[in-house]
């Protein structure tokens, strides 16, 4: 089993910034891919992005690259969002997603490829 669990979701107002957390743990968590995905209120669930175990391949979705950056510590089983030029479109709850193992899924962008899901973050924009 695997668990994840996020923080550091927060208000904030348009232009800041603010980098939220997510800590893996269970004896099945062995450096699993990891995404961020994101949900607003009345809209589906969108891909933010992801990020291999080596940290070489980062993926972000066309509407937060160039102002989220993915990292992750793998000796603190903690994968970081920093989010920087946030606007209200931001506002969501951020949650992250683990998949088994650490191979790259075909789809990393698509939350079927993904086992392990965290409760959440809420991060709100205001204008």
């Amino acid at each position: 089993q695997v668990q994840l669990v996020e923080s550091g979701g927060a208000l904030v107002q348009a232009g800041g910034s603010l980098r939220i957390s997510c800590v893996a743990s269970g004896r099945d968590f062995n450096h699993n891919y990891m995404a961020w995905f994101r949900q607003a209120p009345g809209k589906d669930r969108e891909f933010v992005s992801s990020i291999a175990w080596s940290a070489g391949t980062k993926y972000y979705s066309d509407s937060v690259r160039g102002r989220f950056t993915v990292s992750r510590d793998n000796a603190k089983n903690a994968l970081y969002l920093q989010m920087n030029s946030l606007n209200p479109e931001d506002t969501a709850v951020y949650s992250c997603a683990a998949t088994v193992g650490f191979n790259r899924p075909n789809r990393p962008s698509q939350s079927s490829e993904y086992v392990y899901w965290g409760q959440g973050t809420q991060v709100t924009v205001g204008t």
